[in-house]
């Protein structure tokens, strides 16, 4: 009798296990220092919990089948009425009802549409950071939905009716009258077809009208569609004006917003874009007419900021995976986390979210006390646009290198890389492009050089004689105040993000101040990371730091 010989392929081994049912709070050292810099130390135990709700592996799997299943627009009803509703699937709505539960749109805000007491945007950070690494799509109307506030406090009348509503912490996703549901949800409408960045070339004008302004035009993107109401610019009679525009009519009636199409987008595919046509929509005035920029830009400050925690969050989430992967993972008979490039690699990486998160958090504590602080005001005047730049700019190719250490598997959807990858250069494009940053950066200098010369002082102050601090500080005032300042402005607004990561370090984490600036100001390291000259003391360091070993 023949034996048939069995050979068997399906024997799996030598894969790392899913990076799941982890407390993405307590496992992220830098994050929790920061918090604890950053006057949210007594959070730490409500933080943790919610990190341990946010890394556990449905909240991974949700965030799969809300990206593979995408939105969609439907234009009209079973009985040919006119809606421009947008449909999505359940696990986008959960998101949305687990962030709005957790304040992620409102937290930094009383119900009155006041501001809230420090920490409650460090607070909010360290959340927003967290949410980041699982699920980014739908965090853009609960971005656009707190920032609105900043923009609505310049019409107290118009804020008085909506502000309950907007910081209610429910979700209500019904299409019905704003003033019958629970809550609200805000998008935003700003670039149009010719302009793009230059809102002042907006052809969509606006006319006044009884109780409001009737505004006719388009948008060429229209950010969230599926919201309540929408803040958008357009052309009054007293020139650039900003209005918010309800979806219903003050008699009941689907206003005249007519969604062209969603937008096919690389990354951040559960969430919905758009064009839009308005056919002499409804809009009530936010701030004078011809304001409409200097409205709107108390909106987008917020909404930079939340780019820079929502890029910072995926560099953490593709270090996590990277760092997880190499720690199971055995290639020639030795671990890749053992191997010396990679050790390298991985500490250097480390190192760079270090600074991207210290960075972040301090940047919101500025927010925290600008109210009641000049300084800090000018600081966050000042360090938005930069740090913006840096990090979001960053991100996209940190994500890349982590992809690379899990190989193939990292160019998979199933490792969530690859969705991670996509999502990245949105930040850096949204509410304005690098180079617009580094405008940004100059307009402030030259309008408050003083102030400006005030916060760059204290970050050198702050780095306390750590290398490369004073020659960075002198590089970004003589590169930024030269006359050919703004073709070189690229360089020198990198480096005031990284000196003021470093100043941040000093603060959070001042054993690895040393190695950051070392490494970033005083001898750049590579075009690529894990090219840095760190210390096999610095790779142990850095490496635990980053994610404790099991």
């Amino acid at each position: 009798m023949t034996v048939q010989q069995r050979f068997d392929t399906q024997d799996i081994f030598n894969q790392s296990p899913p990076f799941e049912d982890v407390d993405l709070f307590t496992t992220d050292r830098p994050l929790r220092d920061a918090v604890a810099a950053n006057g949210a130390a007594a959070e730490a135990g409500a933080l943790s919990e919610f990190g341990r709700r946010w890394g556990a592996a449905a909240m991974f799997e949700a965030a799969r089948i809300a990206n593979e299943n995408t939105p969609k627009l439907k234009t009209f009803d079973a009985h040919g009425f006119r809606r421009d509703v947008i449909e999505f699937h359940p696990a986008y709505h959960g998101f949305m009802a687990e962030s709005m539960q957790a304040g992620l749109h409102a937290s930094m805000w009383n119900a009155d549409g006041s501001r809230a007491a420090a920490p409650a945007e460090v607070a909010r950070a360290a959340r927003y950071f967290m949410v980041a690494q699982v699920e980014n799509g739908h965090m853009c109307p609960i971005t656009m939905t707190r920032a609105s506030i900043g923009a609505l406090a310049v019409e107290p009348q118009v804020l008085s009716k909506l502000a309950a509503k907007i910081t209610a912490r429910t979700y209500d996703p019904r299409f019905i009258p704003w003033w019958d549901k629970e809550s609200l949800t805000l998008g935003m409408g700003m670039t149009e077809r010719q302009g793009g960045t230059d809102v002042r070339a907006n052809t969509t004008t606006a006319m006044p009208a009884a109780d409001g302004y009737t505004v006719t035009g388009h948008k060429w993107f229209m950010s969230a569609p599926m919201c309540d109401a929408f803040l958008v610019l357009a052309q009054a009679p007293g020139g650039l004006t900003c209005f918010l525009m309800p979806r219903f009519r003050p008699d009941g009636s689907v206003n005249g917003l007519h969604f062209q199409r969603l937008k096919d987008k690389l990354g951040n595919r559960s969430n919905a874009s758009s064009e839009v046509e308005f056919a002499q929509a409804f809009a009530w005035r936010v701030g004078a007419e011809g304001r409409g920029v200097r409205t709107i830009i108390e909106m987008v400050q917020l909404t930079r900021v939340d780019c820079v925690i929502s890029s910072a969050g995926m560099m953490r989430m593709a270090l996590a995976q990277a760092t997880h992967h190499a720690r199971h993972r055995t290639v020639f008979q030795k671990k890749l986390a053992d191997q010396p490039m990679m050790r390298m690699l991985l500490a250097d990486m480390a190192l760079e979210v270090e600074g991207t998160t210290a960075l972040m958090m301090r940047l919101c504590r500025s927010f925290d006390l600008a109210g009641s602080d000049g300084k800090e005001a000018a600081r966050a005047r000042l360090l938005t646009a930069a740090v913006k730049y840096w990090v979001c700019k960053t991100a996209p190719g940190f994500i890349y290198e982590a992809m690379e250490c899990l190989g193939g598997n990292g160019y998979v959807e199933e490792t969530m890389l690859a969705r991670i990858y996509r999502e990245a250069p949105l930040n850096a494009i949204w509410e304005g492009s690098g180079n617009v940053m580094c405008l940004d950066v100059l307009r402030a200098l030259s309008r408050e050089g003083e102030a400006a010369r005030t916060v760059l002082a204290d970050l050198v102050h702050a780095c306390g004689g750590l290398a490369g601090a004073k020659e960075a500080a002198t590089f970004i005032a003589k590169t930024l105040a030269a006359p050919d300042g703004e073709a070189k402005a690229r360089a020198a607004v990198e480096r005031l993000a990284m000196l003021a990561a470093t100043a941040a370090l000093t603060d959070s984490a001042p054993q690895v101040a040393e190695s950051f600036a070392r490494t970033r100001l005083a001898c750049l390291r590579g075009g690529t990371f894990g090219t840095s000259d760190l210390s096999g003391t610095e790779v142990t360091s850095l490496s635990e730091r980053a994610l404790p070993a099991a």
